[in-house]
């Protein structure tokens, strides 16, 4: 008993030993970031944080929160609050569910409690344009799924949109800062490129691939126990519940994906490191974090997974695939198997199982969007301008939703003026649909960001036209 006494005693010794070390590693880096924004470097630079609502970079934003607190307490003009702190949030539009409502709840609060603190941080939500999102090019281009030979997402979804905000600072300032919530103890090979890009002696590293653009990384050498240490004991400066935070990942922590942490409450027993990302990923081989989530009780996301992992098993299907791909190039092999772009019977198919998936999910979620009215329009703008008549996204989302989709960006031929068409085409029923296919061309075109193209795809329509005929 006695020995037993004197080892928990020890523990508890190493415990506060431990969070004095923390501690004074966690002043350390507000300490630089004070001195990186007042004293080291005097121009009005903005600096952006990249903020996915992780836990690196609720720690990162944490840490300069507490610093530019301290800086408007502390420090006399002109070191006060000069330079704009973007928070800079990338949506790609299929992120997972929970991870998307909580980011939003957080958002929610950093603004307010920025403005009511007087910080000057600024919260700026970016998203893939319209025609670059992932449904509008699985489903309305028929790009295949991605995977690791062709990671077409990443660039489209996440880099896109931010690098675009990006260019924007640096055409008003000159220069940007950007601030990362990466970490070398994340992996060996983000170790090596982190250190590639660095200046012995320098904070400020130059971005890889911006021009006029550097990185700042404050919180490189933190271990993961120190972001939770952080996270678990430091409360949130704009005043959210980091324990919500904390549930998540602990929900969604598969076993090989557990981690000790020593922190002060003892309920925190154990973290997760998971990663999340988009609920459509078909990069990796299994979403850990969706099953591990779903198997803690969020079964209402099952057909979510289930549906992801459909797309994955369905994408190299020769049934499904074109024998060319969108520019042309022939696209079968030697053994006769297509590997192109989709056709269009499972566009639909995938678009249909979508909106299914999404209806049952609203039943429970209402909230919940896995595809916007905007992007089922756009669609119907790449179906046509593929010169693909024969499904229709209203006839799809109707069947399902029993109910008109809204469209009140786009104008149809009314009953009358098809009635009229149709009967000046009695006598050859193929020009009717041929009109018909040009005016929806044009209407649809206008969805778009310009009208770019719209004279092709209406050549091309009038030359399948005649091909046809002529046979």
């Amino acid at each position: 008993m006695l020995t037993f006494e004197v080892d928990m005693t020890n523990f508890e010794r190493l415990q506060n030993d431990m969070i004095k070390i923390r501690s004074k590693k966690v002043e350390g880096i507000i300490s630089e970031i004070i001195d990186q924004y007042t004293y080291a470097d005097t121009s009005d630079r903005p600096w952006i944080i990249g903020f996915s609502g992780g836990k690196d970079s609720t720690v990162l934003l944490t840490l300069v929160w507490i610093a530019l607190q301290r800086i408007k307490q502390d420090l006399p003009y002109p070191y006060q609050l000069r330079r704009p702190v973007y928070v800079v949030c990338n949506d790609t539009m299929v992120e997972n569910p929970i991870i998307s409502s909580y980011i939003d709840d957080v958002l929610v609060k950093v603004e307010e409690g920025a403005r009511d603190q007087g910080i000057p941080i600024i919260v700026k939500k970016t998203v893939p344009k319209l025609e670059e999102s992932f449904w509008i090019n699985v489903i309305g281009k028929g790009y295949p799924v991605p995977n690791n030979t062709f990671r077409w997402c990443t660039d489209k979804l996440k880099i896109r949109p931010t690098s675009n905000f990006l260019l924007e600072q640096i055409d008003e300032k000159g220069e940007a800062i950007v601030l990362l919530g990466t970490r070398y103890e994340e992996s060996a090979t983000r170790e090596r490129s982190m250190k590639k890009h660095e200046v012995e002696g320098k904070r400020l590293s130059k971005h890889n691939t911006n021009a006029n653009t550097y990185v700042y990384a404050p919180i490189k050498e933190l271990m993961l126990e120190e972001i939770w240490y952080i996270i678990n004991t430091i409360p949130s400066p704009w005043g959210f519940d980091n324990s919500i935070l904390f549930q998540i990942y602990a929900d969604a922590s598969a076993d090989d994906y557990e981690c000790p942490t020593v922190v002060t409450n003892k309920a925190h027993s154990s973290c997760g490191q998971s990663r999340f990302g988009c609920w459509t990923c078909t990069v990796v081989k299994q979403d850990k974090s969706m099953t591990a989530l779903i198997e803690n009780g969020q079964h209402w996301m099952q057909p979510l997974l289930e549906f992801r992992n459909s797309l994955v098993e369905n994408r190299n299907i020769s049934e499904n695939r074109s024998d060319t791909r969108r520019n042309g190039m022939p696209a079968v092999d030697e053994e006769g198997h297509r590997s192109g772009n989709y056709e269009m019977h499972y566009r639909a198919r995938i678009l249909k199982e979508l909106l299914q998936i999404q209806k049952e999910v609203q039943n429970e979620r209402p909230h919940v969007t896995l595809i916007t009215n905007q992007e089922l329009i756009a669609i119907q703008v790449m179906w046509n301008r593929d010169l693909e008549f024969d499904y229709t996204v209203g006839d799809i989302y109707k069947k399902i939703y029993n109910k008109d989709i809204s469209t009140n960006n786009i104008k149809s031929l009314d009953d009358t003026e098809r009635r009229i068409l149709k009967d000046v085409c009695k006598e050859d029923v193929s020009y009717y649909h041929l009109i018909d296919n040009l005016i929806t061309l044009q209407e649809t075109k206008t969805l778009m960001i310009s009208k770019y193209g719209l004279h092709n795809d209406v050549e091309n329509r009038i030359e399948s036209f005649v091909n046809e005929n002529e046979l």
